[in-house]
């Protein structure tokens, strides 16, 4: 009932905000973040993806913009007496200090999900919030260990979920990266076909 009742005030308290843009507006802005990131890693010193692999990576290759997998969470936090440090296992063997934030509940496409948000460990502020998850896409048409979702932390805890900005770590591009793997508790039972997808 108290899961229920968080999801209904943060799906109001998102449909009122007037700061949401219209459907329309709104694709043009995913696309244009798109096409900024493609430009970074085709132009960038510091690009994730190495110079003579740029061919094969840059555009990323990303599912169609579907406002469908874009809904509101609410994030139930966890008291951090209670959240002691995570040692988050990552692709290169090293463990990535994180502390549990709280969970994200929201519903997709009519069905009831939870994801972890985590913080870094050595993060004071803790003003950002990391979601790396993985669904049933993982391994066939998006990197085998998982995706990544960034929030900026909000006062409300309430939280504009939008999965059409998921991304792939960087060690998809170049497997010198050390990139946290999502834990079993952000494990998805269904496919999230949005975001960023490997080339076909």
């Amino acid at each position: 009932m108290k899961s229920r009742l968080l999801l209904l005030v943060a799906s109001s308290a998102l449909a009122a905000c007037s700061t949401q843009p219209p459907v329309q507006d709104y694709a043009a802005e995913v696309a244009a973040t798109r096409a900024a990131k493609d430009a970074m890693f085709l132009q960038a010193g510091d690009s994730p993806v190495p110079a003579t692999a740029r061919d094969r990576f840059v555009p990323l290759a990303y599912y169609g913009i579907d406002d469908s997998y874009r809904t509101p969470a609410a994030l139930v936090p966890i008291d951090e007496r209670d959240a002691p440090v995570l040692d988050m296992p990552t692709s290169t063997g090293q463990r990535r200090p994180m502390r549990r934030a709280g969970k994200l509940q929201f519903s997709l496409r009519g069905q009831p999900h939870t994801l972890t948000a985590f913080v870094s460990a050595d993060d004071p502020g803790r003003e950002r919030l990391f979601v790396p998850f993985r669904d049933l896409t993982a391994g066939a048409e998006t990197y085998p260990a998982g995706r990544y979702l960034d929030l900026d932390r909000t006062a409300t805890g309430l939280y504009d979920l939008d999965f059409n900005r998921a991304y792939q770590p960087y060690c998809y591009f170049d497997s010198s990266y050390d990139c946290p793997i999502p834990p079993q508790e952000n494990r998805l039972p269904v496919p999230i076909r949005a975001g960023e997808r490997m080339r076909s």
